[in-house]
């Protein structure tokens, strides 16, 4: 790039007008190249740049070598609204590098343009309304305006029209309109014009509108309806007409509304048609009272403020026959004794039973077609009484009726006018039993046999009653008299819907053989009584009590055999046995069958007799004690079949023997027995109440002893509190600032002081006790200061029970304490003297020390 002169006309100056359309030439320039530019330009002359930034200029090319800057339209130029001037940089370059870069500067000049309308005229025909009867108004302002802000002109054409345009652009009315009189449009032409005779027009459409003057008027004469009740909602009463004189000859476009508060009727705004909206029932409130229905029928020309005009009109709601006859209830439930006569009146259907209808001539019924299972038992007086009478039995025990407990009978009850609705009626006629029966026992006495060892809660038998009355009623069994024994009211228990027997307790038969008591059948009204006789059966049940059932003795191992041991003997009883029936035989402990019974059967006495001696040397017997447990049984007549079948009871006898070794001394004993009471308690489930309550009464009785406990404890620390640790002041004031010193204080009584020692902290002399290890300071030093309260334990842990002791005294105790130790040391063995002293700072010094304390 060297710059050269390659533009030939640039730069220039050139204008141009506002408003130029698209491709007006505005400057040409040509562009002269090199002789060495064979190829001409490499780039075609550009606007590179404009001040200001525009797009409204383009290089064209006219041939050749030859351009001009046109107008592109896009933007349109405005004098008015844009810049004046612009700069253009045109750059130009050939094929040997050369440039040149030249400006070309346009000039906007203004020029005359029409005026223009603003607002709604500018973009649409105007439309104004204008009300007839509106006094003459100012009713529109023109805007308009010229682009080179000249003054502007108003004209209105045609000119016979009743408006005039002022020189602002006002438009006034001339005249007040008549909508019925006048035209109902006008047209105008508005033009605008500058100074220049430049001009622009817009049409007006200028329409007057009707307003409401005139009230509309009923065109309907009718003004008493009547219509049958049960209409159908929507069902149409009467057509409503009117017109308004404002409408000319076109359909009126009125309003119609109902004015009185009325919920039967809705008139329809538009047409006028009167219609049902609700069931219009005459039979009930409050049509039932007041048939006739006043409504106000307005009509309006405008839905607000219009003219309106009123009339009433009246409707009558005729009654018809709607309903149907109705009893309350509609199903009859009546009880009768089965012994009830034929000919007794049950039940009168008139007052149960109505028709709703307003007039007589619909509300008056019969009762006709009586029938139903077990409807000939029964009848009607008449159709128009409704009385029901019993004409049959209805005994439960006839075998005619035998079962039948419910007779269903059906009535119709139906309309005499027509359409004759009828309704059904439904009577249940309840057969009520009568008790006539007593219960019957099928035997007045029974005998049960029953075995003595029969478990309790076993049955023994059963007791049975019938009842001849239908339906068969339920029997209720219980026990009236007898069946008790000394320890239990009643041992047997009765089923009281089965009649099943059961004992409550163990029969026994050696106490009592037989039990008579009374049971008795109620069918809850009417009772019947039977006898019942339990014989208890006899069952070896009892086991053979013998005397004494235990027993502890000694004998010398040089017993004899064949001798009757210390004279022993045990006696044995049976309740149900006989004294010949015992056998005796050792079960346990007999080793090397040293010991046997004589007799040991037949007999209710038998002896302990030696068997054999004893033998210890040889090693055939090796234990000095004997533990026997012998046992009788009651077997001892019964053949070997009869054991097989028959209880066997057994009783036992304990015997503790001591073999002594060479006896000198003749040891004595004394027979001893235990005596073994077993009870058993029997829980009542009618007695549930009882554990529950004293689980409660417990818990309650803890929960108070707790509370107490917590109370005590709590006073116990009020009244006694531990002693305090605020008044304590050290033994010695060391110098500066060390670490607190433990201090032992040891109490002495009536001491002995025999050694004495260097104190290696203090370099004092102290006596103690070789034997207590006591100590105190030598009586010719000066005694320390005394220590009121507290306890310190030295870092060897020994003296510790002692200084426990001495810190619980109280603090009178320990001043008296104190005192004595301050005082010269004349008496040895004075009460109580005490001495504190310092931590050893040497280990082997505090080993010393510890040594003399007690263990």
């Amino acid at each position: 790039g060297r710059k050269t002169q390659l533009l030939k006309g640039l730069p220039a100056t050139s204008t141009v007008e506002e408003n130029t359309a698209a491709g007006v030439s505005v400057c040409d320039f040509n562009v002269t190249v090199s002789p060495l530019s064979s190829e001409g330009v490499a780039i075609l002359p550009t606007i590179v740049n404009s001040n200001p930034l525009t797009e409204a200029f383009d290089i064209e090319s006219k041939g050749g070598l030859e351009y001009r800057v046109v107008t592109t339209g896009n933007p349109v130029l405005d004098y008015e609204t844009m810049p004046k001037s612009f700069d253009l940089q045109i750059f130009v370059e050939d094929t040997t590098g050369r440039t040149d870069l030249s400006i070309l500067t346009i000039r906007v000049t203004d020029k005359n343009e029409h005026p223009v309308f603003r607002g709604n005229m500018a973009i649409q025909t105007l439309m104004i309304y204008v009300l007839e009867g509106t006094r003459p108004e100012r009713i529109y302002q023109v805007d308009a305006a010229d682009p080179e802000n000249a003054k502007l002109k108003y004209s209105l054409l045609p000119a016979t029209v009743p408006f005039l345009i002022t020189e602002s652009g006002a438009i006034f009315s001339t005249k007040e309109f008549d909508y019925e009189k006048d035209p109902h449009c006008y047209f105008l032409n508005v033009t605008v014009t500058d100074l220049d005779g430049l001009n622009s027009t817009k049409t007006v459409n200028i329409n007057i509108i009707n307003i409401n003057d005139e009230k509309p008027y009923f065109t309907t004469k009718q003004r008493i309806y009547r219509i049958p009740e049960e209409q159908s909602p929507g069902t149409i009463v009467a057509n409503i007409t009117a017109k308004d004189p404002d409408d000319e000859d076109s359909p009126s476009r009125l309003f119609y509304s109902i004015q009185s508060s009325d919920r039967y009727f809705s008139i329809n705004p538009s047409t006028g048609a009167l219609q049902v909206t609700r069931r219009l029932d005459r039979d009930s409130l409050p049509l039932r009272l007041h048939p006739n229905i006043s409504l106000i029928v307005r009509v309006e020309d405008s839905p607000s403020t219009g003219h309106a005009s009123e009339m009433e009109i009246t409707i009558i709601v005729d009654d018809i026959n709607d309903n149907t006859p109705e009893c309350s209830p509609s199903a009859f439930r009546k009880e009768v004794n089965e012994n009830t006569a034929p000919g007794t009146f049950l039940i009168d259907l008139t007052n149960y039973c109505k028709d709703i209808d307003v007039d007589p001539s619909n509300n008056q019924f019969i009762f006709t077609g009586l029938s139903g299972f077990g409807s000939n038992n029964f009848t009607l007086d008449s159709t128009m009484s409704g009385r029901l009478v019993m004409t049959g039995t209805t005994d439960l025990e006839n075998p005619a009726n035998l079962g039948i407990e419910v007779y269903t009978l059906i009535v119709r009850v139906q309309d005499i006018a027509h359409p004759n609705y009828s309704n059904i009626i439904y009577i249940y006629i309840r057969i009520k039993p009568v008790n006539e029966f007593f219960p019957v026992f099928n035997t007045l006495s029974y005998v049960f046999n029953v075995s003595e060892i029969t478990k309790v809660g076993s049955s023994i038998g059963r007791v049975h009653a019938i009842d001849k009355d239908w339906p068969p009623t339920i029997i209720t069994y219980s026990i009236v008299a007898g069946g008790g024994t000394r320890d239990y009211t009643n041992i047997f228990w009765i089923s009281p819907t089965k009649g099943d027997v059961r004992i409550l307790a163990r029969l026994d038969y050696e106490t009592t053989q037989k039990h008579i008591f009374t049971v008795q059948a109620s069918d809850q009204e009417k009772v019947t009584t039977a006898s019942v006789t339990v014989n208890v059966l006899e069952v070896n049940d009892e086991e053979p009590v013998c005397s004494p059932n235990f027993y502890s003795f000694q004998i010398p191992v040089s017993l004899a055999v064949g001798t009757n041991i210390n004279g022993f003997r045990i006696e044995c009883q049976d309740r149900d046995s006989d004294p010949r029936s015992f056998r005796y035989f050792i079960n346990e402990g007999n080793e090397n069958n040293h010991f046997t019974f004589s007799p040991s059967a037949g007999s209710n006495i038998s002896r302990l007799i030696l068997a054999s001696r004893f033998d210890y040397e040889s090693g055939f017997d090796t234990s000095w004690i004997y533990n026997l447990r012998i046992y009788i049984t009651d077997d001892n007549l019964l053949s070997v079949r009869d054991k097989t079948t028959h209880l066997i009871e057994t009783g036992t006898v304990t015997l503790n023997i001591r073999v002594i070794p060479n006896p000198t001394t003749a040891i004595t004993t004394t027979p001893g027995f235990t005596v073994v009471t077993r009870r058993e308690n029997l829980y009542s489930a009618s007695a549930w109440y009882v554990p529950f309550v004293v689980t409660l009464g417990s818990l309650l009785v803890l929960a108070l002893l707790g509370f107490l406990g917590f109370l005590l404890v709590t006073w116990a620390r009020t009244c006694c509190p531990p002693a305090g640790k605020a008044h304590r002041t050290p033994l010695i004031n060391a110098p500066g600032k060390k670490k607190p010193k433990k201090d032992v204080v040891v109490t002495m009584t009536n001491t002995i002081f025999d050694g004495e020692a260097i104190d290696p902290v203090t370099g004092r002399m102290y006596e103690f006790n070789t034997r207590s290890g006591a100590r105190r300071w030598k009586k010719n030093n000066e005694p320390l200061q005394p220590v009121l309260d507290g306890q310190v334990t030295d870092n060897s842990g020994q003296g510790t029970d002692r200084a426990e002791a001495a810190s619980k005294k109280e603090p009178s105790e320990k001043r008296k304490e104190l005192t004595a130790a301050t005082k010269p040391a004349a008496k040895p063995s004075a009460d109580q003297d005490g001495l504190r002293l310092q931590k050893q700072k040497e280990k082997s010094e505090r080993r010393g020390l510890s040594s003399a304390a007690p263990q």
